[in-house]
């Protein structure tokens, strides 16, 4: 029987047994909630990671012993439990080590599967909006005082976390479809946003896509809800007890807004729930498609019977999740908007998004994530991106893959019609910044272009100031 088995199969030992749990990619957004948890229980928690970001530096400061260096010799040698996220090589020297020792060595997605043995789950899943919605659906049942666990693909602004306990056994988790994790997790209410093509050299096909979320949605718990997006492709073959949809504004869904408008910056409307009103909801963050994020997570609060007092309280206490349409300056002269989107739908969103707050010429910034990606969605790309009045692309930041010949930014550079377009690398981004100074600027993508945000922040004011 594998290491990796040896959990499921005995269940001898409960997750607050183990006191010394090691991390092998301790720095993924994922990977960093599970040791925020373990930490939580009172475990010693260390790790390993290639390059120190501010999430490590963060973890660090909460007791974390992280090193960067792929060495066996730095991994403890009474480890009771081994942790390791998929996106880590196979030859990973620490890994193959561990393995060795006769450590109990589990995939990040095996631990939250223990998680949901052992707690009334909320699970959101989707090719996109999924960390919005968990961390507003786990912000409404903090702020309320319902309470639970959370475990977010993104640092709640609220909280500066990715992660927060509580001792109700309640969890909001987002279910990540990448390497088929979430069909391990056991949801009492499963979240489906969309079911759009992603992470196609793991699926194959967009069928193979579409079936892994059938069969996330099979894994809700008798007697459970799913709550997914109104006109999803193939949603006669959704499977659970009990089925609600949600969307924006279409009152053909059993969740939606009505009656929005915009005052002072922020979105009001109004909530349907199966035909009761929500009304005077106070959304703070922009996005069009964050509204229809808040009604999916204000559905799930309303079907676990939150008053809607407590629920408006805390919607529009909501600040947001870092990286999601979050503002790093806002000024008479300035907007710079940064957001994670890296899909072409999740683009089109973020366009739309600012557009319904913005008149003025729009310069998006977009770094594509993976050749593959690229690859498969050149055409999507493109098309999403002609939607804005400029666009800046960087060269593709590759993360775990090798380059692909003949797959660069330029295909999607090729497929778009807008005629104010080009492709620079960051020295020249700045210097383009500098010299043009754009008033309504957006970065977008997975890869590290958030690292240009500060120096981008910098010029755009130093130009404010020398006016």
């Amino acid at each position: 029987m594998s290491q990796e088995l040896k959990h499921t199969a005995t269940e001898a030992r409960s997750l607050h047994d183990y006191r010394k749990v090691y991390f092998i990619g301790i720095g993924g957004i994922g990977m960093s909630a599970l040791a925020r948890f373990f930490k939580s229980k009172g475990a010693a928690v260390a790790g390993y990671d290639r390059h120190a970001t501010p999430l490590t530096a963060a973890l660090k400061q909460e007791g974390v012993h992280i090193h960067f260096e792929e060495n066996p010799g730095l991994v403890p040698s009474d480890t009771e439990l081994v942790v390791y996220t998929p996106a880590i090589s196979a030859g990973n020297k620490e890994l193959l080590y561990c393995r060795e020792s006769g450590m109990e060595v589990v995939k990040r997605s095996d631990v939250l599967q223990w998680i949901t043995e052992q707690s009334y789950n909320i699970c959101v899943g989707g090719s996109h909006g999924k960390t919005s919605i968990s961390a507003m659906t786990a912000h409404i049942l903090r702020h309320t005082g319902y309470g639970c666990n959370a475990f977010l693909g993104g640092i709640a602004v609220n909280y500066d976390s990715n992660f927060w306990a509580s001792e109700k056994a309640v969890s909001v988790i987002e279910a990540d479809e990448y390497d088929r994790s979430f069909l391990k997790l056991s949801p009492d209410i499963a979240v489906i946003t969309a079911m759009d093509a992603d992470h196609l050299d793991i699926y194959g096909t967009p069928t193979e896509v579409e079936n892994a979320y059938i069969a996330f949605s099979a894994r809700t718990k008798p007697g459970g809800l799913l709550i997914s997006k109104l006109g999803l492709k193939r949603d006669s073959e959704l499977a659970a007890d009990n089925h609600l949809r949600y969307s924006r504004f279409d009152n053909e869904a059993d969740i939606y807004a009505r009656n929005l408008r915009v005052e002072d910056g922020s979105y009001v409307f109004d909530v349907s729930f199966k035909g009761q009103p929500i009304d005077g909801l106070h959304l703070s963050i922009g996005g069009l498609h964050n509204v229809e994020n808040m009604v999916a997570a204000v559905g799930v609060a309303a079907y676990l019977r939150i008053s809607a007092e407590k629920i408006k309280a805390a919607v529009q206490d909501f600040k947001g999740v870092k990286r999601r349409f979050e503002y790093y300056l806002k000024t008479d002269r300035h907007i710079l908007i940064d957001d994670y989107a890296h899909h072409p739908e999740e683009i089109a969103a973020l366009i739309e998004g600012v557009r319904s707050l913005y008149g003025q010429k729009l310069t998006v910034v977009f770094q594509p994530h993976l050749y593959s990606r690229t690859k498969d969605l050149a055409a999507e790309f493109s098309q999403a991106l002609d939607k804005a009045d400029e666009v800046i692309l960087l060269p593709v930041y590759p993360a775990r893959e090798a380059p692909m010949e003949g797959v660069s930014s330029e295909l999607i550079l090729n497929g778009m019609y807008l005629e104010d377009k080009r492709i620079l690398d960051k020295e020249k981004l700045l210097s383009a910044i500098e010299q043009e100074d754009p008033a309504l600027l957006v970065l977008c993508g997975a890869g590290d272009i958030a690292e240009l945000l500060l120096p981008v922040q910098d010029i755009l004011e130093h130009n404010e100031r020398k006016s």
